[in-house]
């Protein structure tokens, strides 16, 4: 009989461990989440001044994250970039920066770019498809499948580029080759330094595009604090490039261990890895008894996709590995 694991919601997302919890019991602090693609091992917080929290965000903490942000990413200087809460919050907003079209989406990607469009109005094609395109959405590196676009090459008169992963190898970013007159990119604060719950994102690209989506945030759009931990965080090289490193060494274990019970490596970033298995909701329960949580979708019954541990996690996550059997998981 196939495991059941719980309902999934309306556009499936990592995360739902509340879920997993009311299935497999446990309590929340004794559960591993590797149903995300966030850093295990956040940029510490630091000392904030008390202002950051008692006072309105003031332009001058805007203006130093917004310094740091163009300095890391080397934004052009006749670009804008916008700070945001979230990239989430772009994407459901930057539909409407154009016209109403037809927009290709390839899948399978991050889903809330096809929400985002459909909510707007746009018709969204997610294979190539004969007739024009007046949009043109990648997610670089994909999500899940991890998928370089390395070529793309803009075809429409509006593309949106997603870099929400990117910073795990910045030199692979398209921005210093795309014109940003017809392009946008979005970038993502809480997965690579591993502070999803601050809630910040940027967009970068033309000023009207940049101008016109500053006024749907309104006034205010970042907190104080996360403008003082991102400016600090983007300015601090050193401890993005040992983060790198320690990505890459930790990505590859888990293909290692992985590939010890027969899981073939699909790809991924840094940050997650993909797995053809035998039974994807049967290695779920599995990993799940042992209060991990994992992701699984909707229209690939044999993906399993898993996130990194942090350090301490690593022995009970090998241990569950390790554990599976054929009877377990085929």
């Amino acid at each position: 009989m196939q495991a059941t694991s719980p309902q999934a919601p309306k556009r499936d997302h990592g995360g739902g461990v509340d879920g997993a919890i009311a299935c497999f019991g446990g309590q929340r602090s004794e559960w591993i989440d590797l149903s995300t693609g966030i850093n295990p091992v956040p940029y510490p917080l630091g000392q904030m001044p008390a202002s950051a929290w008692g006072a309105l965000p003031d332009q001058a903490a805007s203006d130093a994250l917004l310094r740091a942000a163009r300095a890391l990413w080397q934004v052009p200087e006749e670009a804008a970039i916008l700070a945001a809460p979230g990239a989430s919050a772009l994407i459901a907003r930057l539909p409407a920066l154009r016209p109403t079209g037809r927009v290709v989406i390839e899948g399978p990607t991050y889903n809330e770019h096809a929400a985002g469009f459909q909510a707007a109005g746009w018709q969204v094609q997610t294979t190539h498809a004969p007739g024009p395109a007046t949009a043109r959405v990648i997610v670089h590196p994909n999500n899940p499948t991890g998928q370089w676009h390395s070529d793309f090459t803009p075809d429409t008169d509006f593309s949106v580029i997603d870099e929400s992963f990117c910073d795990v190898a910045p030199n692979r970013s398209l921005l210093p080759r795309l014109d940003l007159q017809k392009s946008l990119v979005l970038k993502s604060f809480g997965k690579f330094w591993g502070l999803a719950g601050l809630r910040l994102g940027f967009a970068i690209g033309n000023r009207a595009d940049i101008a016109k989506l500053a006024q749907m945030l309104g006034p205010w759009p970042v907190s104080g604090p996360a403008l003082h931990i991102g400016a600090r965080a983007l300015a601090d090289h050193d401890w993005a490039n040992a983060t790198r490193a320690r990505l890459a060494a930790d990505a590859a274990r888990m293909d290692g261990e992985m590939a010890a019970q027969n899981a073939v490596p699909l790809g991924g970033t840094t940050l997650f890895r993909l797995y053809q298995v035998g039974d994807a909701l049967a290695w779920q329960a599995h990993l799940a008894r042992a209060h991990i949580w994992s992701r699984v979708f909707p229209y690939a019954n044999n993906w399993l996709r898993l996130g990194l541990p942090a350090p301490k996690a690593w022995p009970r996550v090998s241990a569950a590995i390790a554990s599976a059997t054929t009877k377990d998981v085929r």
